[in-house]
């Protein structure tokens, strides 16, 4: 759906922000977690004024936004963080791969929340979370409510582990491991989906295995895309000297950097597990034809000696002295018999069946 939405920006200037993707929520809303080590609020937003006005407060300002279909909203948070439009263009358009834009005053991310939908066939959600990190605000802006985000939110209210005492680099790191942690959820759906396709070749496949497996490798193909530029955005992140993000930051992202690595190596595994059962897939299907043809076959090959006699004593010539013979019509009927008993005995000698 989303290419359609792209004729909408025919002809617009570069920097022009038009919302492309579905519409996910009936109205934009935004919520506020600010915090230092001893303070907490939280609580919801009724205008990108109030969003902009923590903006230069010296406590950590975590302003979640959901919604990207409000194009005003989101340009009037631009103009109060400082958000070039090029950006803005950016997490309006919700096709985006994942990446790493550094700014002079923020850093842009986009990163795939994916989801599994159990059904009567297994399929993602996958939706774009974008964030601007500054000094000391994180912006995130979501499709829609309903996100992995609570543990974290709950250990800012908890005051447990880091997060309460270190800036918006860490937490944006915090995010983006629970959307990584949440691949690795996605896989164990996936691998159980694998488990059971093998199953179902071994035992009793259908005509709808075969697009099981077609349907499970474009799933996997969309987490790779989801996968693939999330570890070059962190590598990007690693590589970086930016003052936005802290030294004691780099570990973290290096160890979220490693599951990358882990969850991109398990897709290409099960990308392998589903060629080769598509192989035995179509190695079943082959056999199966074999085995009707092979059948067909001898069926064929029996009658064609049959086909002869009964040709033979069906040409009804007047001198035929079989014709008048009292016991003719067993004897041939015996000899068909006979003819036909023979050739299955031999095949089977020669185990040809």
């Amino acid at each position: 759906m989303k290419h359609r939405h792209r004729a909408r920006k025919t002809g617009l200037p570069p920097g022009t922000l038009v919302h492309i993707g579905d519409r996910m929520v009936e109205h934009a809303n935004l919520s506020l977690i600010d915090y230092t080590p001893d303070s907490l609020v939280i609580k919801p937003l009724s205008s990108a004024a109030e969003a902009v006005a923590v903006k230069d407060t010296p406590s950590v300002s975590w302003i979640n936004i959901t919604g990207l279909h409000d194009t005003a909203l989101l340009e009037e948070i631009g103009r109060g963080f400082e958000i070039h439009p090029l950006v803005l263009e950016d997490i309006g358009n919700t096709d985006q791969r994942p990446k790493l834009d550094l700014g002079e005053r923020h850093l842009f991310i986009v990163a795939k929340m994916l989801k599994v939908i159990q059904g009567e066939v297994l399929t993602l959600d996958s939706e774009q979370v974008s964030f601007i990190v500054g000094p000391d605000y994180l912006l995130t802006f979501q499709e829609k409510e309903g996100d992995l985000f609570d543990p974290v939110r709950e250990r800012i209210r908890q005051s447990q582990g880091r997060l309460r005492k270190t800036g918006p680099d860490y937490l944006a790191y915090a995010l983006l491991d629970l959307m990584v942690d949440n691949y690795f959820v996605v896989l164990e759906a996936l691998a159980e989906e694998i488990d059971a396709i093998e199953d179902q070749i071994l035992g009793r496949p259908d005509a709808k295995t075969s697009q099981r497996i077609h349907h499970m490798k474009r799933t996997l193909l969309l987490m790779r895309k989801s996968t693939w530029p999330l570890r070059e955005m962190i590598t990007s992140l690693l590589r970086d000297e930016s003052t936005l993000v802290k030294p004691g930051t780099h570990l973290f992202l290096r160890d979220l950097y490693d599951h990358t690595i882990h969850i991109f190596d398990t897709i290409e595994t099960y990308r392998d597990m589903l060629s080769g059962l598509l192989e035995v897939q179509l190695s079943n299907i082959n056999n199966r034809m074999s085995e009707v043809i092979k059948v067909l076959t001898i069926i064929a090959t029996i009658f064609i000696p049959l086909t002869f006699v009964a040709g033979v004593y069906g040409m009804n010539f007047e001198y035929m002295p079989e014709l008048a013979w009292a016991w003719g019509y067993p004897t041939v009927l015996l000899l068909m018999f006979g003819i036909g008993g023979g050739m299955l005995l031999w095949f089977r000698i020669k185990k040809w069946i």
